[in-house]
């Protein structure tokens, strides 16, 4: 009987463990994606943590006159030596990117 208790309580653990997890990527996809977050993994290595450090050719977006749609079409496409980003990220989160971009003009 004390091996069965012990089982059960696993097996009780282990769904509750997975049923929370399962609720809180619920919430994340429901939440609208964080430019600035994704902007740090994927673009600070060439513009800086304020978008003007111009590291391998990179655009100093504190300068940058293009307007929102543009933006994503770069991001989205690539340019000149720019990674593509249309097979790495949704086209929300390429958005999301952009946005936050327009932030750093100055």
């Amino acid at each position: 009987m004390g091996k069965y208790v012990v089982f059960l309580g696993l097996a009780l653990c282990v769904w509750m463990c997975g049923n929370s997890e399962a609720s809180s990527n619920r919430v994340s996809e429901n939440t609208p994606p964080d430019g600035s977050k994704i902007f740090k993994v994927y673009c600070v290595t060439c513009h800086g943590a304020y978008g003007d450090m111009q590291a391998n050719g990179a655009k100093d977006l504190t300068k940058s006159e293009l307007s929102l749609e543009e933006r994503v079409l770069i991001i989205t496409k690539g340019r000149n030596v720019m990674t593509p980003f249309e097979n790495l990220l949704s086209e929300e989160k390429i958005r999301a990117v952009a946005e936050y971009t327009m932030t750093l003009k100055k």
